[in-house]
């Protein structure tokens, strides 16, 4: 009986879009600037449940960076979902580059994106083949992404160096180095929009300073999202979005959020009083 209720439970799964609308391709090197423009975006992850995302409206110019904050359940993860496409809008578009997302298919949206996640993904490999799934870069560009990392005199230390091999989900690595061999996976593909959602939450701070000095050195030219657990990680970002209940409560500088009495000073006032204690 449980076999047979899976079964239909699955059969009654929406089907994700065509990977691939011959008829609204972009060209190859869409995105160019890597603008996001997000238009009274209503999400709801069911026709029966309420709405997590309520009339977002804002953009996030090019090459920016851009910190996404707001206590749980705010919408914050909805948000980064709702550009990949995971859920679709209920009302609304999201538009990169002047182009509807919605319009083209899912594998010409989500090659142009890059993401470190919270958790990150490694296969059983090699430092190569994680870095570089599709054997397309060589030697020395991957050398050079490892060095921008911290990661070559690692590396450097198993005499079969890039061809040493990687453990299923990394194993044989730390979690600061499963997400730092993440980091240059993205680095090499060299995309102009780069996601982190909550991508240091579980490093240590050594290690999301590592991440945070490579991505501002390393990201000039691209659009950097980040969905912040640490407060300290998006204080240095060109804007600030704060999200509450599925809205917008603030969009602006962190100086200027910081100079009045707003929801982002209350969080840093808040993440300050924990670290204190702690």
């Amino acid at each position: 009986m449980i076999s047979v209720e899976r079964i239909l439970q699955f059969s009654n799964v929406r089907s994700e879009a065509p990977l691939i609308i011959e008829k609204s391709r972009p060209k190859p090197d869409w995105p160019l600037k890597g603008r996001i423009e997000i238009k009274d975006l209503h999400v709801q992850y069911s026709p029966d449940l309420p709405r997590v995302l309520k009339g977002i409206t804002c953009t996030f110019p090019a090459g920016k960076k851009i910190g996404i904050v707001g206590r749980t359940g705010s919408g914050k993860s909805t948000l980064i979902q709702a550009l990949f496409r995971v859920v679709e809008p209920s009302e609304g578009c999201i538009l990169v580059d002047g182009i509807d997302i919605s319009k083209i298919g899912l594998q010409d949206l989500r090659s142009k994106l890059s993401m470190i996640p919270q958790d990150p993904t490694l296969f059983d490999g090699t430092i190569r083949t994680n870095l570089d799934p599709l054997l397309q870069h060589t030697d020395q560009e991957i050398w050079e992404v490892l060095q921008k990392c911290h990661l070559a005199d690692i590396v450097k230390q198993d005499i079969r160096l890039l061809d040493a091999p990687v453990e299923e989900d990394g194993e044989n690595l730390s979690v600061g180095q499963r997400q730092i061999v993440c980091l240059a996976r993205v680095l090499l593909q060299k995309r102009r929009i780069l996601v982190l959602d909550e991508a240091t939450a579980s490093v240590d701070t050594e290690t999301d300073n590592v991440i945070q000095k490579t991505i501002r050195e390393e990201t000039n030219g691209c659009t950097v999202i980040t969905v912040a657990h640490r407060i300290p990680t998006v204080i240095d970002n060109d804007l600030v979005l704060v999200l509450a209940e599925g809205k917008i409560l603030e969009f602006d500088t962190p100086n200027q959020l910081l100079r009045n009495t707003s929801a982002f000073s209350n969080l840093v006032a808040e993440f300050l009083r924990r670290s204190s204690k702690g």
